[in-house]
């Protein structure tokens, strides 16, 4: 079952019907894959410019170690995944630009096994996230400039034997159409 809830539905080709995504009281109305976390950082901001605090032990998202530390980039328009992992759990942080990641879960003897999330991640909002072991993700960078991720995975890279499973973007392995998800322009 892909939860598609926070994409739009197509209204009989008149256009698109939105979705709520919120409740009144501004609680997210959207299910979420077991593990996951997003993070909105603490952010100041004042005449001089700006500062988030990208690690500051908070359990929720650092309960095991930093082991590797990485920067990557995905150019405008573009996007990186499917990918999933059998040992680490990434843990993520924009420094730059808006992206869209999408997570699905297809674990065995998950609660969530068949839900599809969307993240978005912006310096005005959310920031960081935990994927746990298992749950496949993709980033889409929706912007007009390179965005750039800080990766905080719980094991250093394997350069022998690389803990990365891949997918391209529209496999059918998955039950997810990410033409779906992307802006309808």
């Amino acid at each position: 079952m892909t939860d598609l809830q926070d994409a739009p539905a197509q209204d009989g080709g008149l256009g698109f019907q939105d979705v709520p995504t919120v409740k009144p009281t501004g609680e997210s109305r959207l299910r979420t894959i077991d593990g996951v976390v997003v993070h909105r950082p603490v952010h100041h901001h004042d005449h001089r410019g700006t500062l988030f605090e990208v690690f500051n032990g908070d359990p929720a998202l650092w309960s095991t170690p930093v082991v590797w530390c990485y920067q990557t980039s995905v150019r405008p328009r573009q996007l990186k995944g499917w990918a999933r992992h059998e040992v680490k759990t990434d843990r993520y942080c924009l420094t730059s630009g808006d992206l869209m990641l999408l997570l699905h879960d297809d674990r065995a003897g998950s609660p969530t096994r068949g839900l599809t999330q969307r993240v978005m991640l912006s310096p005005e909002g959310d920031r960081q996230v935990v994927i746990p072991v298992g749950v496949w993700h993709m980033i889409v960078n929706l912007g007009d400039q390179d965005a750039q991720v800080i990766n905080f995975p719980t094991e250093p890279y394997d350069h022998d034997h690389p803990d990365r499973i891949l997918l391209p973007w529209d496999t059918d392995e998955l039950p997810v159409n990410v033409k779906d998800y992307l802006p309808k322009f």
